[in-house]
Protein backbone atom coordinates (compact mmCIF):
# COMPACT_ATOMS: atom_id res chain seq x y z
CA UNK A 1 0.00 0.00 0.00
CA UNK A 2 1.21 3.67 -0.72
CA UNK A 3 0.69 5.12 2.92
CA UNK A 4 -1.73 8.33 3.12
CA UNK A 5 0.37 9.56 6.04
CA UNK A 6 3.82 10.26 5.64
CA UNK A 7 6.07 8.06 7.92
CA UNK A 8 7.67 11.05 9.21
CA UNK A 9 4.71 11.87 11.33
CA UNK A 10 4.80 8.71 13.11
CA UNK A 11 8.36 8.63 13.60
CA UNK A 12 7.66 11.92 15.37
CA UNK A 13 5.50 10.50 17.09
CA UNK A 14 7.11 7.90 18.45
CA UNK A 15 9.83 10.22 19.56
CA UNK A 16 7.50 12.22 21.36
CA UNK A 17 6.02 9.52 23.15
CA UNK A 18 8.74 6.69 23.74
CA UNK A 19 11.69 8.80 23.53
CA UNK A 20 14.88 8.78 21.21
CA UNK A 21 15.78 4.81 21.77
CA UNK A 22 12.37 3.26 22.38
CA UNK A 23 11.10 5.54 19.68
CA UNK A 24 13.69 4.70 17.19
CA UNK A 25 13.90 1.07 17.81
CA UNK A 26 10.30 0.90 17.60
CA UNK A 27 9.89 3.07 14.14
CA UNK A 28 12.52 0.54 12.87
CA UNK A 29 10.66 -2.02 13.58
CA UNK A 30 7.76 -0.44 11.97
CA UNK A 31 9.42 0.32 8.91
CA UNK A 32 10.98 -2.85 8.45
CA UNK A 33 7.57 -5.05 9.03
CA UNK A 34 5.55 -2.55 6.43
CA UNK A 35 8.44 -2.42 3.86
CA UNK A 36 8.80 -6.75 4.18
CA UNK A 37 4.88 -6.92 3.33
CA UNK A 38 5.00 -4.76 0.42
CA UNK A 39 8.30 -6.09 -0.74
CA UNK A 40 6.98 -9.93 -0.22
CA UNK A 41 4.27 -9.01 -1.78
CA UNK A 42 5.04 -7.44 -4.62
CA UNK A 43 8.05 -10.20 -5.46
CA UNK A 44 5.35 -13.07 -4.61
CA UNK A 45 1.96 -11.79 -5.71
CA UNK A 46 1.78 -8.49 -7.56
CA UNK A 47 4.32 -8.87 -10.00
CA UNK A 48 2.20 -8.92 -12.80
CA UNK A 49 0.14 -5.25 -11.46
CA UNK A 50 3.46 -3.54 -10.74
CA UNK A 51 4.46 -4.40 -14.08
CA UNK A 52 1.26 -2.97 -15.52
CA UNK A 53 1.47 0.33 -13.25
CA UNK A 54 5.77 0.39 -14.15
CA UNK A 55 4.93 0.66 -18.29
CA UNK A 56 3.31 3.93 -17.81
CA UNK A 57 5.33 7.03 -19.20
CA UNK A 58 5.58 8.86 -15.50
CA UNK A 59 7.41 5.24 -14.35
CA UNK A 60 9.43 4.62 -17.20
CA UNK A 61 12.83 5.42 -15.45
CA UNK A 62 11.74 2.80 -12.85
CA UNK A 63 11.21 -0.49 -16.30
CA UNK A 64 15.09 0.96 -16.62
CA UNK A 65 16.58 0.32 -13.10
CA UNK A 66 14.92 -2.80 -13.08
CA UNK A 67 17.86 -4.52 -14.23
CA UNK A 68 20.50 -1.50 -13.47
CA UNK A 69 24.02 -2.72 -12.04
CA UNK A 70 23.26 0.98 -10.34
CA UNK A 71 20.36 -0.20 -8.58
CA UNK A 72 22.02 -0.68 -5.06
CA UNK A 73 23.43 2.71 -5.61
CA UNK A 74 19.90 4.60 -6.66
CA UNK A 75 17.79 2.42 -3.96
CA UNK A 76 20.40 3.94 -1.21
CA UNK A 77 20.39 7.54 -2.38
CA UNK A 78 16.45 7.83 -2.78
CA UNK A 79 16.14 5.96 0.61
CA UNK A 80 18.45 8.93 2.08
CA UNK A 81 16.89 11.63 0.95
CA UNK A 82 14.35 12.99 3.36
CA UNK A 83 10.85 13.05 2.59
CA UNK A 84 10.53 11.39 -0.84
CA UNK A 85 7.81 9.12 -1.27
CA UNK A 86 9.69 5.25 -1.03
CA UNK A 87 6.70 3.33 -1.38
CA UNK A 88 7.01 2.64 -4.82
CA UNK A 89 11.19 2.48 -4.40
CA UNK A 90 10.00 -1.10 -1.91
CA UNK A 91 7.69 -2.61 -4.76
CA UNK A 92 10.03 -1.64 -7.80
CA UNK A 93 12.64 -3.78 -5.55
CA UNK A 94 10.26 -6.75 -4.86
CA UNK A 95 10.47 -7.29 -9.03
CA UNK A 96 13.96 -6.71 -9.31
CA UNK A 97 16.27 -10.02 -8.49
CA UNK A 98 18.01 -7.80 -5.21
CA UNK A 99 18.60 -10.15 -2.56
CA UNK A 100 16.39 -9.48 -0.18
CA UNK A 101 19.25 -9.01 2.99
CA UNK A 102 20.79 -6.89 0.55
CA UNK A 103 17.78 -4.22 0.32
CA UNK A 104 16.70 -4.17 3.66
CA UNK A 105 20.32 -3.37 4.69
CA UNK A 106 20.43 -1.01 2.09
CA UNK A 107 16.84 0.84 3.60
CA UNK A 108 17.79 0.39 7.22
CA UNK A 109 21.33 2.60 6.33
CA UNK A 110 19.79 4.71 4.20
CA UNK A 111 16.91 5.40 5.41
CA UNK A 112 17.99 5.82 9.60
CA UNK A 113 20.23 9.20 10.17
CA UNK A 114 16.68 10.68 9.07
CA UNK A 115 14.56 8.53 10.61
CA UNK A 116 16.48 9.37 14.00
CA UNK A 117 16.92 13.12 13.04
CA UNK A 118 12.72 12.64 12.92
CA UNK A 119 12.49 10.66 16.20
CA UNK A 120 14.36 13.25 17.95
CA UNK A 121 12.58 16.03 16.82
CA UNK A 122 10.00 14.14 18.42
CA UNK A 123 11.62 13.53 21.43
CA UNK A 124 12.44 17.09 21.88
CA UNK A 125 9.28 18.54 21.19
CA UNK A 126 7.94 16.22 24.53
CA UNK A 127 10.98 17.96 26.33
CA UNK A 128 10.61 21.23 25.61
CA UNK A 129 13.62 22.07 23.35
CA UNK A 130 12.60 24.10 20.67
CA UNK A 131 16.61 24.77 19.42
CA UNK A 132 17.56 21.45 18.68
CA UNK A 133 13.60 20.70 17.56
CA UNK A 134 14.22 23.84 14.81
CA UNK A 135 17.90 23.30 14.39
CA UNK A 136 16.83 19.54 13.01
CA UNK A 137 13.92 20.77 11.27
CA UNK A 138 15.99 23.15 9.20
CA UNK A 139 18.49 20.52 8.43
CA UNK A 140 15.96 18.16 7.57
CA UNK A 141 13.86 20.90 5.31
CA UNK A 142 17.24 21.54 3.51
CA UNK A 143 18.08 18.05 2.89
CA UNK A 144 14.13 17.52 1.69
CA UNK A 145 14.44 20.58 -0.87
CA UNK A 146 17.87 20.00 -2.30
CA UNK A 147 16.63 16.17 -2.86
CA UNK A 148 13.09 17.66 -4.53
CA UNK A 149 15.56 20.17 -6.75
CA UNK A 150 18.33 17.02 -7.85
CA UNK A 151 16.06 14.03 -7.87
CA UNK A 152 15.39 14.15 -11.37
CA UNK A 153 19.40 14.84 -12.31
CA UNK A 154 19.89 11.77 -9.82
CA UNK A 155 17.45 9.53 -11.58
CA UNK A 156 18.65 10.52 -14.66
CA UNK A 157 22.13 9.67 -13.71
CA UNK A 158 21.66 6.84 -12.58
CA UNK A 159 19.06 4.95 -14.68
CA UNK A 160 20.93 6.45 -17.88
CA UNK A 161 17.87 8.37 -18.95
CA UNK A 162 20.11 10.96 -19.03
CA UNK A 163 22.74 9.82 -21.86
CA UNK A 164 22.44 10.96 -25.33
CA UNK A 165 22.70 9.01 -28.12
CA UNK A 166 24.51 10.59 -30.22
Amino acid sequence: MIAPIPGEVFQIAGGYIYGVFLGTIYTVAGMLLGASIAFYFTRFLGGSFMKKLLKKKKFQWMMSLMNNKKLSVFLFALFFIPGMPKDMLIYLAGLTSIKPLKFFGILLVGRLPWLIASVSIGSNIYQKNYTLTVIISVIALLGFILGLLYKDRLINKLSGLGKSTT
